[in-house]
């Protein structure tokens, strides 16, 4: 029998007593859009979370998630944060910042715990499900524990 695989963002919230739901979906190991994700695994795309990585005029990086049928609106975004404006990272930067690749970064166990919003339209929902920090996986969770566990907090950040 094989054991089931943990990624570190599934270690982080075992470590934190929080509780959550794995998902995995069969990949070739390449990025999938989120929208193919949420079909993988049988979820409605409203409960189903992207986290983006952007950097700020000032040079600090923030972190956004938000439902992957949707657009994060960088003006409201950079508002967010305090920022006077906030732009996406380029892909090649994902790694080296975040230690996660395309479409495996969750805003769980990043190499930096970076400021971090969470759309609004996750404050309605019991649960949202994110990327579990390695492509074909996802966890879910409730919404306030993943802020209490980033230390992030709810914003008007779709366009």
């Amino acid at each position: 029998m094989m054991a089931e695989v943990k990624t570190n963002a599934m270690r982080i919230l075992d470590r934190a007593k929080i509780p959550y739901q794995r998902y995995s979906y069969e990949t070739d190991g390449e990025h999938v859009d989120g929208i193919t994700v949420a079909a993988s695994i049988g979820k409605p795309l409203e409960q189903v979370y992207k986290t983006l990585v952007t950097v700020g005029k000032s040079g600090g990086h923030y972190v956004f998630v938000i439902p992957v049928s949707a657009e994060l609106d960088l003006k409201k975004a950079a508002k967010a944060v305090g920022e006077k404006s906030v732009q996406m990272i380029h892909v090649k930067e994902i790694n080296k910042l975040t230690g996660y690749i395309r479409g495996g970064c969750s805003p769980i166990g990043m190499k930096k715990q970076f400021p971090t919003v969470l759309s609004n339209s996750a404050r309605t929902l019991s649960s949202v499900i994110v990327s579990g920090g390695r492509i074909g996986f996802q966890v879910d969770l409730n919404p306030n524990d993943l802020l209490q566990l980033v230390r992030g907090k709810f914003g008007d950040i779709e366009s």
